[in-house]
């Protein structure tokens, strides 16, 4: 592990974990952002996202792609991984995983910006692909934000 990130406290990194099915944030790990002076983008795409139908019990599948601007604190993509897989027997609709995903993040590492999109496979024949993003109240990634959220175009 590199010797910056020794000394930060992180659980998950280079270690055995146990892979948890039910919802946990609680795994969630950040580390110190070495740049927090420079806005730049960072980006996860998680393609292998599973949460069961609230409704059916049925599992749904999805692309998760995190992209974020750091403010001091960044997640650590173990952690990350470890809490997109306890999504696996826990049961929300398509929009409130993509909520809950980006409001915990928030909550983890308050970052300047951020977005969460979910590309859900069909089912029943439609495709949902909720949107969500976050800017700084009172700073200039709030209008970015408003104006990503009036201008997005799933892809």
């Amino acid at each position: 592990m590199d010797n910056l990130r020794k000394n930060e406290g992180l659980q998950a990194l280079g270690q055995d974990k146990p892979i948890i099915t039910n919802y946990a944030p609680e795994v969630l790990e950040t580390f110190q952002n070495q740049h927090p002076e420079n806005d730049y983008w960072v980006r996860f795409n998680c393609p292998e996202f599973t949460t069961l139908c609230p409704i059916t019990g049925q599992p749904d599948f999805a692309e998760i792609r995190i992209c974020y601007i750091p403010g001091e604190r960044m997640v650590e993509s173990k952690s990350l991984k470890l809490y997109l897989f306890s999504f696996r027997n826990h049961g929300d609709f398509h929009e409130d995983c993509v909520n809950t995903i980006m409001k915990d993040l928030i909550q983890l590492m308050d970052p300047k910006y951020i977005e969460v999109i979910g590309l859900f496979t069909p089912r029943g024949g439609i495709s949902i692909y909720p949107f969500a993003n976050y800017g700084k109240p009172g700073t200039k990634y709030e209008k970015i934000a408003e104006e990503r959220l009036f201008n997005h175009e799933q892809r």
